[in-house]
């Protein structure tokens, strides 16, 4: 199993993510959001208003980091995703992609956006401690 499908492997288990946005002068924020992950395509598909702060801030400046992680207290267990990538309106498939994920979706009135991942990287540190697997788009 390449590191890609390792990274595949410990998305498929999750369903939030956090993600940092930032305006076009850098200040940063963030927010959570419930993904589907559409691995074909190593794109990360969400539901958020335009008019939200981190929706403004997506539109002025669609490059954003996020993350994804196993809240535990056991070092020998940590896990957790860093992705960074550029968000965009959401392609075709990605509706029928979040409604797989969050059926109840399918009567919402949905603004979708995807985050196309150029880099991600996994600690997991059920390898060995602080142990990386690193994905990076190629060009």
């Amino acid at each position: 199993m390449d590191n890609l499908q390792k990274i595949a492997a410990f998305i498929d288990e999750h369903h939030v993510l956090t993600l940092a946005t930032a305006t076009k002068d850098g200040a940063p924020y963030c927010c959570n959001a419930f993904f589907a992950y559409r691995a074909d395509e190593q794109a990360f598909v969400f539901t958020s208003d335009k008019t939200t702060l981190h929706g403004e801030m997506m539109l002025a400046n669609p490059r954003v980091a996020a993350s994804v992680v196993l809240e535990t207290r056991t070092v020998g267990k940590v896990q957790g995703l860093q992705i960074t990538g550029t968000v965009m309106p959401a392609k075709e498939g990605d509706k029928m992609a979040y409604i797989k994920s969050f059926p109840y979706a399918a009567v919402a009135d949905l603004t979708l956006w995807r985050i196309e991942a150029d880099f991600m990287k996994l600690t997991d540190n059920r390898l060995g401690f602080g142990k990386k697997l690193i994905w990076q788009k190629q060009e």
